[in-house]
Parts: C-alpha cells; structure tokens; sequence
C-alpha cells in the first residue's frame, strides 16, 4: 500500500471528517478564546487576583474532568448505538449521564464547601510569597468560588447533552450554544469586571458572575434548540418520563467507564499536583503556568477537535461492525492531526514572546510565560498524536488500558519528575516544565505500539448483544 493511500484520504472523506470536526473547532476555538479575553480581563486587575482565580480554576478542573470522564463512558456506547440505529440505546446513555451528572454536580459542591479552602491553600507556598500576597490570594479564590458553585449543574447538564448530540453526528447545535455563552460571557465580564455602564464594579465577583450567567443562557438554548427539533432526535421521545435505565446497560457502562471516570479524575488530580509542584516556585510561577495554560488552550482546539471526531467516528464504524474502515480511518486521521498541530506548534512558537504582553502582570511573569509557551508549541504535534491515540483506543471500549495510558502514565511518570526536579533541584520551573513535556516521547511510543496491535478495534455493542443472546438460550 503507497504511503499517500494509507494516510492520505480523499476529498469525499475530508469532506465527511470537516462537515464534523468544523462545528467542534468553532465551538471550541470561541471557547477558549473567550476563556483567554476572561483570563485577561482579570490579569488587568493584577498579578494577585489572576492567581486567586487560577487556583480556583484548577481545582473546578477536576470536577470537570470527572464529569468528562463519567460522560465518556456513555459516549461510547451512545455512538456505537447510533451507528447501529438504536435510538432506545441513545436514550438509555442520556438518562445515564444526567444521574451520574446531577449526582456528582451535588459531591463537588459539598467538597467546595467543606474543603475548599484547604485545597486552595496547597497551592500557596509560605516560603516563596510573603503572608500579605497569600492572604490576598485565598479572599479572592473563596470570592470566585462562592459564585462559581452556582454554575456547576448548568455546566453538567450542557455536557450531557453536548456530548449526546456530538455522538449522534448534531455538532451545529452545542456549537452556536457555545457561541450564546461566550457573547453572554464576554458582555457580563465588560459589565461587572470594571463596573461599566453604570453596573456595579465586582472584580473576580463580576468575571464568576458573568460565567455563571452564560452557563445558564447555554443551557437554555441547548435544550430549547433540542426539543424545538426533537423529530430529527427520536431518542428524546419520553426521555423525562423516568429516569430508568437498564441494568444490563448500567453495569456494561460501568465496567467500560469505570476506569475512564477513574482515568480523567485521577489524572486531573495529577495534573493539579504537577500545577502544584510549579507553584512551589512563587505567584509568579503560578501567573505564568496560568498564562500558558490558558493561551495553549486556545492553540490546541484542533488537537482536541481531532481526538473527539476520532473517537467518534471510529467508534461509529465499530458499532456498525467496520473494522477495517475504523482502522484505515484512525490512520488518517492521526496523521491530518499530526500534520496541522505542527503547523500550529510553529505558530505558538512563533507568537509567544508577545501574547504575555497583553497581561498586567511583572516583567518575569511575562519572560517565564514566554518560554513555557515555546515548550508548548514545540511538543504540540506530541500531543496530538497522544491525545488521538487516547481517543482511538477508548473508541474500542479498552477503557482500563486508557487508564494505564493516560492517568497511570501521569502519576507514574510526569508527577515524580515535576516532584523531584521541584523538591531536589533549583532548576528553574521552564526547565522543569520541558522535562515534564518531553517524557510524553515514552507515551507516544507505547500509544504507537497498541495502535499497530489492533487490540483496540472492539464493537462493544454487538458483543454486549451476543452475552443477551446467550443467556436467552441458555434460559
């Protein structure tokens, strides 16, 4: 097989994949643009206040990763579902992921009330800030968070649905629901960030504030939008009627989604540890992690636009039984992927000694943020090629070895290296942020090993239905 053949589609099938993944890049790429005009909105307060609200955000990262990682194991099936034609079985994940939503949406609330402040303070290092910087660091953090906790279930709620249509092919959707919230978002913040127009001036209040708000304005068009059009989305037919879901289902998503649940909150609670570890370096550490953290995001919206319609298109070849075709797909897929993150990895390189600029913030911060911004475009295409493997693997239902690959690579390997070079070393946090960014070479090589052993392409739906067609015999 030539080399263009193998990785290289045609336009009937890069038309397929843009007619999928355009509706995700733009919902994604406002997204985080709007999370970047958010985060500078509140870096013109100052170097304190965008700490107190990176703490915070790191820490709501977790739950939202715990809600991604709950959703992802109904996604699987609700894809596979699709593909076969059961709109029963679509149904059935959707009920699914709103329990397990509103049920996790109430634990984090109460972990935010009990503990928030404990966990904020982990990341307030006494030895390189002085008492005035952290003190001032927790008021604003618990004045973010007390207005914040108001938009977790709005948040939950979007996700289920977003994630339901995505499976079904509907990117339109949750994209101009995305595109609601951050003009809602970017108004509220002009408004209550600065007091402009007469509103009151609420700082970090005002930006939480105008979050929250827009989080509700989302979700009302969302679930306008879905049920104005429920004729083209039968699975809504009597989806409020109750909330049962098959036990057969239950314990089939738990088995497959356990360790997905379990790899996304484990490995944002790695990754929060490693943000830990670069903390112990000062607020200026924390600023200019804050900095890179949230201007990548913005730069990596195809990387992980890619890892979805990866996961979603091969996971609707395998439910309708192509493995062939979900494989020649991935392959493809990966290397489009690979090929535009680096293209954008330059860009990122190419940017950053003047993005940090744009912030109110110490010179250094602006110096450091610059140079964790070059690691970050230099390893993107890495990053894509890992993050894909991600998806691909979790496409087949080998949830367990994502949890190997993704969460016990992140506490096995990145934790200890940032733990060490922190704890150990002087070196500085840009050296021990590259460390950390290059041992995702190792994780590469082993995504590129299971990806050439096929033991990924899995139809997990028909082999669920062969178990019921076997206990019915044997009754």
């Amino acid at each position: 097989m030539s080399f263009r053949k193998k990785f290289i589609g045609t336009r009937a099938f890069y038309a397929s994949v843009l007619a999928l993944l355009v509706p995700m890049i733009v919902q994604q790429g406002i997204t985080q643009f709007v999370n970047l005009l958010d985060n500078v909105m509140v870096g013109r307060l100052g170097t304190t206040p965008m700490s107190g609200v990176a703490i915070v955000n790191q820490i709501v990262f977790i739950f939202n990763l715990t809600i991604f990682g709950g959703l992802s194991g109904a996604s699987i099936f609700g894809a596979q579902f699709f593909g076969k034609g059961d709109q029963e079985g679509v149904r059935d994940t959707l009920r699914f992921r709103l329990v397990f939503s509103v049920a996790v949406t109430a634990l984090g609330i109460l972990v935010f009330l009990l503990f928030g402040r404990e966990l904020f303070s982990l990341y307030l290092n006494e030895e390189a800030s002085s008492p005035e910087e952290i003190a001032a660091t927790l008021g604003y953090a618990e004045e973010y968070i007390a207005i914040m906790l108001f938009g977790l279930l709005p948040f939950a709620i979007n996700q289920c649905f977003s994630s339901t249509l995505r499976d079904v092919g509907e990117t339109f959707s949750p994209m101009v629901a995305s595109v609601i919230a951050i003009c809602v978002n970017l108004t509220g913040n002009y408004l209550l960030i600065y007091g402009s127009f007469g509103f009151p001036k609420m700082g970090v209040a005002g930006a939480a504030l105008a979050t929250v708000i827009a989080r509700y304005a989302e979700m009302g068009y969302l679930l306008l939008r879905t049920y104005a059009h429920r004729r083209q989305f039968p699975f809504l037919r009597g989806l409020f009627r109750d909330f049962r879901v098959p036990l057969s289902l239950v314990k089939r998503i738990a088995v497959t989604g356990t360790p997905l649940l379990l790899n996304e909150t484990f490995w944002s609670i790695g990754t929060a540890m490693v943000n830990m570890c670069y903390s112990s370096r000062g607020l200026e550490a924390v600023a200019a992690t804050n900095i890179n953290s949230t201007v990548w995001n913005l730069f990596a919206i195809v990387m992980s636009a890619m890892g979805n319609a990866i996961g979603i298109l091969s996971g609707q070849l395998l439910g309708a039984g192509d493995i062939q075709g979900a494989k020649d797909t991935v392959r493809k897929l990966l290397f489009f992927s690979v090929t535009v993150n680096a293209l954008i990895g330059l860009l990122i390189v190419g940017v950053s000694p003047f993005i940090p600029y744009i912030y109110n913030t110490e010179v250094t911060v602006r110096q450091t943020a610059t140079h964790l911004l070059m690691i970050s475009g230099a390893f993107l295409p890495l990053s894509a090629y890992t993050q894909g493997t991600y998806f691909t693997i979790r496409s087949g239902g080998m949830t367990f070895i994502t949890f190997l690959f993704d969460c016990v690579y992140t506490w096995a390997v990145c934790l200890p290296i940032a733990f060490c070079l922190c704890t150990f070393t002087g070196l500085p946090v840009v050296w021990v942020f590259f460390c950390v960014s290059a041992a995702d070479i190792i994780k590469a090589v082993i995504g590129a090993v299971m990806l050439h052993s096929g033991i990924w392409a899995r139809n997990v739906v028909g082999e669920g239905e062969k178990d019921k067609k076997t206990q019915e015999a044997a009754l």
